[in-house]
């Protein structure tokens, strides 16, 4: 995880907290319909807790982590219960979850250390386990105004880097707009992979 970007996160926990997104339930709603309610869930880095939130008022089995300590606290405070705090890299679980939820945060990942990341999350799944990641699209790395480290993908360069960290049953990458923090329109891909068998 690019420093720079972590503090910008432990800095604005806070903030977070108070700033609601809703716009993204439709793509929660749609993941979670390709898995059993009796799913468990990994979320990577969590934030403020809204998606945990939602997952946990359907009665799903999630367990939220984030990579910044500060973040994961506020989350906890919100949700009334604990909160990991998990860097990418730490993740070594094998084979213990049916889904993986990453959303808004896979896209801070520096390039070169992306495959890898993607090949631990991969690892952590169970057979058939899927796989929701969303990242700012581009064709170069970079910084955003607030100084955050983007990877900022294409399609092709996502689908290549997927397949680097092993093999998937089946990856669909649509793109969309989202609000950011920073008040910024911006273009984004939404990837959902199935682990292969």
């Amino acid at each position: 995880m690019d420093e720079r970007t972590l503090q910008f996160y432990s800095s604005h926990a806070q903030a977070y907290a108070e700033r609601e997104i809703t716009s993204r339930q439709a793509r929660l709603t749609a993941f979670l319909a390709l898995l059993a309610p009796t799913a468990k869930i990994l979320e990577l880095g969590c934030g403020a807790g809204a998606d945990t939130a939602a997952m946990l008022a359907r009665g799903i089995d999630v367990h939220p982590t984030d990579g910044s300590a500060e973040m994961a606290a506020v989350a906890s405070q919100r949700l009334g219960r604990p909160v990991g705090t998990l860097l990418f890299h730490e993740l070594d679980e094998i084979e213990a979850y049916d889904g993986v939820w990453a959303n808004a945060c896979l896209l801070h990942v520096p390039r070169e250390q992306l495959a890898n990341v993607l090949g631990l999350i991969r690892r952590a799944l169970k057979s058939e386990g899927m796989f929701y990641a969303s990242y700012k699209t581009g064709d170069a790395d970079g910084r955003d105004t607030l100084d955050r480290y983007y990877n900022y993908p294409s399609p092709d360069w996502l689908r290549a880097t997927y397949a680097q960290a092993g093999s998937w049953s089946s990856l669909s990458i649509e793109s969309g707009e989202v609000r950011g923090f920073d008040d910024k329109q911006a273009a984004m891909l939404f990837v959902v992979a199935r682990k292969g068998a």
